[in-house]
């Protein structure tokens, strides 16, 4: 699939058929897709947990309102803020695992869609209970929730304005 082809077709999806997805390729997305998204100052302090046991899944979704659907599964995107701040200060826990995280998910929801596979991230999450039900360390930061399908809805592109580029300087 040609890349501008997937930028301009990927969707949110929010309904979703019963079938889970091999783990094999939601492996797949986070270590060919989401390890490979560029990282300030290479830092990497990003850590995926993908989430298909369905007990966990609907623990999950009661902490998290924009969770919408019933996705057979979740890559949740944490950073180890020990970690970040060592390698970047307060910018590397501030600004950089955010920017890294928004990259990441990117680089996964592209490679989702290239596989016929549905994704939507999910921000509105409660994170300390994220953390509670993940078992998650202390240090660790869940920052997003993509959810990942097979889409059983084809939503129709939003339209986009052309009207927010400039050259050189504003209003040109």
């Amino acid at each position: 699939m040609d890349l501008q082809e997937a930028i301009k077709n990927r969707r949110s999806i929010r309904r979703f058929k019963k079938e889970k997805i091999p783990e094999e390729d939601l492996r797949s997305l986070v270590l060919e897709s989401g390890i490979w998204a560029p990282s300030g100052g290479n830092a990497q302090t990003w850590r995926f947990l993908i989430i298909t046991d369905e007990k966990i899944l609907k623990k999950i979704k009661l902490v998290s309102p924009g969770l919408l659907g019933d996705p057979p599964s979740l890559i949740v995107i944490c950073h180890d803020m020990s970690l970040a701040q060592r390698k970047g200060g307060r910018l590397g826990e501030a600004v950089l695992s955010l920017m890294d995280t928004a990259m990441a998910a990117q680089n996964i929801m592209l490679q989702a869609y290239s596989m016929g596979f549905g994704t939507c991230p999910i921000a509105s999450f409660h994170p300390e209970a994220i953390k509670q039900i993940l078992n998650l360390p202390a240090y660790f930061s869940p920052q997003l929730i993509i959810s990942v399908g097979i889409p059983d809805e084809n939503p129709a592109p939003p339209l986009r304005n052309r009207e927010v580029v400039w050259v050189n300087k504003y209003g040109d």
